[in-house]
């Protein structure tokens, strides 16, 4: 039994979005960076994304069940899918919290603490802007929240993060506060920022108590798979419903 990681970061309207441009992140870190395209879904996409799994009769895991499948060896539900968002932009609430709620889907979003704004902000397609805790904690029926770092969801060039950069006591600090804000569920469980790590961050997230660590790698995770190494698979702008389901069949 094997199960696949999806992982989305940002949702558009197809009509309030232009494919290629990339969007400039808005957050309360003094960080400046654009997420790029290929990081974006159509709302519309989505919507098709989500009734196939509903009417195919999916089952939306819970990290709770995944821990379980690694450390008490327990198997998982027949067509099992681990939906996962990053970095908790608006259109998590905006497009994603509304279907998921609708077709009763769990998800997983991962929170850059440092990130999330401390006032609502109106939605505005032609940005990247992050939510409020208080907003995050309004979707709690439907995700739960993981550690995506504090404030090292940052980069040097397209392959050197923060996290690979800094000492490990800093990094170590770093991870400790984002596990200090109230609404992190599970505060055992990591995204890489980017997908990018080195393996002495590895070795320092289990040293910490770490028990899933998810990269952005495709493919799929089963038994042989390293808990703190898991697999997820973007999903693309243009991706098709063909291939969409490719990617979890």
């Amino acid at each position: 039994m094997s199960f696949t990681a999806l992982m989305y970061h940002e949702i558009r309207s197809k009509e309030t979005y232009e494919f290629g441009l990339p969007s400039p992140i808005e957050v309360r870190q003094k960080y400046e960076d654009q997420l790029p395209p290929p990081l974006f879904v159509s709302a519309e996409d989505f919507a098709i994304q989500m009734e196939y799994l509903y009417q195919n009769h999916y089952h939306t895991l819970t990290l709770d069940e995944v821990k379980s499948y690694y450390d008490q060896q327990e198997a998982l539900p027949e067509k099992s899918v681990l939906l996962t968002f990053d970095d908790c932009y608006q259109s998590l609430s905006f497009f994603a919290y509304p279907i998921l709620k609708q077709y009763n889907f769990h998800a997983v979003s991962f929170v850059v603490s440092g990130w999330l704004n401390e006032d609502r902000k109106p939605f505005t397609p032609e940005k990247s802007i992050c939510l409020t805790e208080a907003e995050l904690i309004d979707m709690n029926d439907v995700f739960e929240y993981a550690n995506h770092t504090d404030q090292f969801h940052t980069r040097t060039g397209t392959a050197v993060s923060k996290v690979m950069e800094a000492a490990d006591d800093e990094f170590s600090q770093d991870l400790d506060r984002c596990n200090a804000i109230g609404i992190l569920d599970n505060r055992d469980v990591f995204a890489y920022p980017f997908g990018l790590y080195e393996e002495r961050n590895v070795d320092l997230l289990r040293k910490k108590g770490f028990r899933l660590a998810f990269t952005s790698q495709g493919g799929k995770n089963d038994k042989s798979t390293d808990p703190m190494l898991l697999k997820r698979n973007v999903v693309p702008y243009f991706l098709s419903l063909e291939g969409f389901k490719e990617i979890i069949e």
